[in-house]
């Protein structure tokens, strides 16, 4: 068959070529102008036989390309031809479309019913009320800061996620911004660092202090606190976030291609960045809050917070005993989970590692209220944010307020194109690329990063009003349920036990928490061997 494929190329210009000699000796010699349409398809032809990468070229020359090309284009096939509602990954059309048309402004309900299978095993609702209560007329707020604060901030239960300059363009960093500022809420400025055009808008900004410490960092890649101090106290910076870890690539450092470096990092150009897997400043869960103390007094008391993809829950009760033990507690922390969104990222990162939102939360709001410190932190829900009853259902399960990426990345204009880790993006939103930047309009996509926000936020006050609820912080796992089998049905407060307040300080421990709090030390992130009764059966050989 390969055989085939080349004489067939072979014996079709031969044909050609013999054709256009003919005519010319024949009829006209202006017949030999065809040859300008048939020589450089030949020559294309010959290069694939005798190139060496690629077999499908060199069996098919010529007509093989057409399989690359039909592979390049692939995703706008699916998704323009054949996706159905609840088809697409790793966002479903109908997640894309309530996006867009809210972003829009334009009409977002939906004739005729779900489209969900609602016997189908995961299926989830929000339980509403026979005597509903009117929709509140002002979104809700919600104040971060503890009591070492003095800089609290009253924040919306719904935020731009860590997404940086040079992984987004400058376009779409002005458009965010622009958004956030319009419609009061904050915008995350992932670890890439400050930069003119996050603080250009005048949107409120969480500054990420990522393992690069990129925009605060020495000659050496070390923290350096005089330039942390001069940016942090910048009136735009209302908070601090140190990131620990990502959903999509927990364990491992930030990817940044060559191609987007810019110099707001104080890194070298011209070479890809890959950020640190782990941080220099701190090793141990004390030296974490010391930092944490660090930064909230260079900044003038601001809340500082951090963000994990939860792992091993023993590093993270490990934390709360350190908490416990130096007085010294984070104003927030900001839960990924490992079905969080990235611009490039392995794919066993994005599949195979880190717990998934839902479990992540609890544990993490488990862990703050079993040891008594749930009260003065408030906890950040970011991963697949896309709706107003993904809100609701977050709020529920644990967490205070939300943070999304992806959504307003579909707000902005995004097609989901795939393309983020190549400079290519289509929009001029996830790309350096000066001809792709420049169709993005700043003006008309920050009213649309707006809107969505807006229209979402009031969707979720409309659901806690069927709800029968005033404010989300009413919400409560049972108000969320979930379809386990064909016949049977939980609330989330009967899937997972939720801990009292102070219950890890007493004994005896929680079922399913002794083994994991009793190997924690406030001194180390590694294993502290537990009693005896704690320890796990031998293995079997």
């Amino acid at each position: 068959m390969h055989a085939l494929g080349r004489m067939v190329f072979l014996s079709f210009f031969a044909a050609a070529f013999g054709a256009v000699v003919l005519g010319a000796l024949t009829l006209s010699m202006s017949i030999l102008w065809v040859l300008v349409l048939l020589v450089p398809p030949f020559l294309l032809g010959v290069r694939d036989m005798i190139q060496t990468k690629r077999a499908i070229l060199r069996n098919y020359p010529l007509v093989g390309h057409g399989r690359y090309l039909l592979e390049a284009i692939r995703p706008e096939i699916q998704q323009y031809f054949i996706e159905q509602g609840l088809e697409g990954r790793p966002l479903n059309r109908e997640e894309r479309s309530v996006v867009y048309s809210r972003a829009k402004k334009q009409l977002s309900t939906k004739p005729f019913g779900t489209h969900k299978d609602v016997y189908a095993v995961g299926y989830e609702w929000l339980n509403h009320s026979i005597v509903p209560k009117d929709k509140p007329k002002e979104q809700p707020r919600v104040v971060i800061g503890g009591k070492d604060c003095k800089q609290p901030y009253s924040a919306s239960v719904l935020n731009i996620s860590a997404m940086s300059f040079g992984s987004l363009s400058a376009a779409a960093i002005r458009a965010l911004n622009g958004g956030a500022a319009a419609g009061g809420f904050f915008h995350n400025t992932g670890e890439g660092s400050l930069s003119q055009y996050h603080l250009e808008p005048g949107g409120d900004l969480c500054w990420q202090i990522g393992t690069g410490y990129f925009g605060c960092r020495d000659d050496e890649g070390n923290f350096n606190p005089d330039l942390f101090q001069e940016k942090s106290n910048h009136p735009h910076v209302k908070l601090i976030e140190i990131k620990l870890s990502q959903g999509a690539k927990p364990g491992k450092g930030g990817i940044l291609p060559k191609e987007k470096i810019t110099r707001i990092r104080n890194v070298p150009m011209g070479k890809d960045v890959i950020s640190p897997a782990y941080h220099k400043s701190f090793n141990t869960p004390t030296g974490l809050l010391e930092f944490v103390a660090q930064l909230r007094d260079l900044s003038g008391g601001k809340p500082v917070g951090f963000k994990l993809c939860l792992g091993k829950r023993r590093e993270f009760f490990a934390i709360c005993k350190a908490m416990i033990e130096t007085g010294i507690s984070p104003d927030f922390i900001t839960v990924d989970g490992g079905e969080g969104g990235t611009g490039a990222a392995p794919l066993e990162f994005s599949n195979s590692v880190g717990s998934p939102l839902v479990e992540g939360l609890v544990t993490v709001h488990n862990g703050l209220r079993g040891f008594g410190l749930r009260e003065d932190i408030r906890l950040i829900a970011s991963g697949r944010v896309m709706t107003a009853f993904g809100v609701a259902k977050r709020i529920a399960i644990g967490a205070d307020l939300c943070n999304a990426a992806r959504s307003f990345m579909l707000a902005l204009g995004c097609i989901q194109a795939l393309r983020c880790n190549l400079n290519d993006c289509p929009t001029g939103a996830a790309t350096q690329d000066p001809r792709l930047v420049k169709g993005l309009v700043v003006t008309d996509k920050a009213k649309r990063v707006q809107h969505f926000h807006y229209e979402t936020v009031k969707t979720l006050m409309e659901l806690l009003a069927a709800s029968g609820l005033n404010h989300p912080d009413d919400l409560r796992p049972w108000h969320i349920l979930r379809r386990t089998s064909q016949f049977d049905v939980h609330h989330y407060g009967e899937m997972f036990h939720y801990l009292n307040s102070g219950e890890i300080l007493q004994e005896p421990l929680p079922k399913g928490y002794a083994r994991a709090v009793s190997a924690a030390s406030s001194q180390t992130f590694g294993h502290v061997s537990p009693d005896e009764t704690h320890k796990a059966p031998a293995r079997s050989k």
